[in-house]
């Protein structure tokens, strides 16, 4: 039976090249996002290339709809934490509720996917989880106007690493891969190429941390 992988935050960028990185090592694959007309388009191009991969919409920053897509999906071996809220602002300018908004969809829905996946992988004793990192959260000070970007990936990096090592003695294993630079900004970050370090992260397993740099 074919191992299943769910790709949280699809997209034409990382989302669906991990997807495709995962599909090429014969896992199927979900696909998630919030506009279920875009999923069943890179599903179908996925296919399209012989892989296992379908497309659910759920929203992050919805508890419940994440329950319920976990509900219908089923255990789940690889979980892979790509979604962020992708916008600016100054630590000394950002409001409460602006901060709140993005923790919903960087960290707090990463926790609740994490809790709908765990129970089953602890129950196998088997199983991943991956979230993505990124230069603001190792580099808090890089750009002034992603104070919430870096507070957040930041919290996702101890996240990992809590994780990493409360798990590790029950078979599961959680990681972060830390993007160092603007994703397509030429050919070494090419998503693709950054694709390769989240199967590199998940077949090694040598630290609960990948810098991709």
């Amino acid at each position: 039976m074919k191992k299943l992988a769910v790709v949280i935050g699809a997209g034409r960028g990382m989302g669906n090249h991990i997807a495709e990185r995962f599909a090429k090592e014969n896992f199927r694959v979900v696909l998630v996002a919030r506009r279920q007309k875009l999923l069943d388009e890179y599903a179908a191009e996925l296919c399209a290339q012989g892989y296992d991969v379908i497309g659910k919409a759920a929203d992050v920053s919805d508890a419940e709809s994440l329950t319920k897509l976990f509900a219908e999906i089923g255990a789940v071996d690889v979980l892979i934490y790509n979604a962020a809220f992708m916008s600016g602002g100054r630590a000394s300018e950002i409001s409460v509720a602006e901060a709140v908004e993005h923790f919903k969809v960087d960290v707090a829905g990463a926790i609740h996917c994490v809790q709908q996946v765990l129970p089953k992988q602890i129950e196998r004793g088997d199983g991943a989880i991956i979230f993505t990192g990124g230069l603001f959260g190792v580099y808090p000070n890089a750009n002034f106007d992603f104070a919430c970007m870096s507070m957040d990936k930041a919290a996702l990096r101890a996240l990992a690493q809590m994780l990493n090592a409360e798990l590790k003695d029950k078979g599961i294993f959680a990681g972060v891969v830390q993007i160092m630079g603007v994703v397509g900004s030429n050919e070494h970050f090419a998503p693709k190429n950054i694709a390769e370090a989240y199967w590199q992260l998940y077949a090694e397993k040598n630290s609960f941390e990948y810098i991709f740099d």
